[in-house]
């Protein structure tokens, strides 16, 4: 499992917001700017962590991005699944796949092993965590 750059560039996203926050919405020209991504990548991003809830926006003058909960409120394997979908090393573990298999599979208890040792390690860590 590979996460992509949709998802390490989501957590840059959202920490760069936890570490400007002044009260103000920020301006996705200036994330792009300060994280040197293209304001249309960003885009394609700000919309799936915007879908999840965790950010609330303005349009106007003195629009752009807030974090819409405490940064200790975010779980970075939640922020991470909302960009990147499940994070099951392999497709017979993910939430759309009924492996037939399963019962048979002697690679099946390992496979399970490590997909549990990812979620709960990337669940223990929140954003107020990389914060600091």
């Amino acid at each position: 499992m590979k996460i992509s750059t949709k998802g390490r560039y989501a957590l840059r996203i959202m920490i760069d917001l936890g570490l400007n926050y002044n009260g103000n919405f920020i301006s996705l020209k200036d994330i792009a700017l300060r994280q040197e991504v293209s304001m249309k990548y960003l885009e394609q991003i700000i919309a799936m962590l915007n879908k999840a809830g965790y950010l609330e926006t303005a349009r106007g003058n003195n629009g752009g991005y807030k974090l819409a909960k405490k940064p200790a409120e975010y779980k970075v394997g939640d922020i991470l699944r909302a960009t990147e979908g499940d994070l099951a090393p392999i497709y017979c573990l993910s939430d759309e796949e009924d492996c037939t298999r399963k019962e048979n599979c002697k690679t099946h208890s390992f496979w399970k092993g490590l997909d549990d040792a990812i979620n709960n390690y990337v669940d223990s860590v929140t954003l107020e965590d990389l914060l600091k």
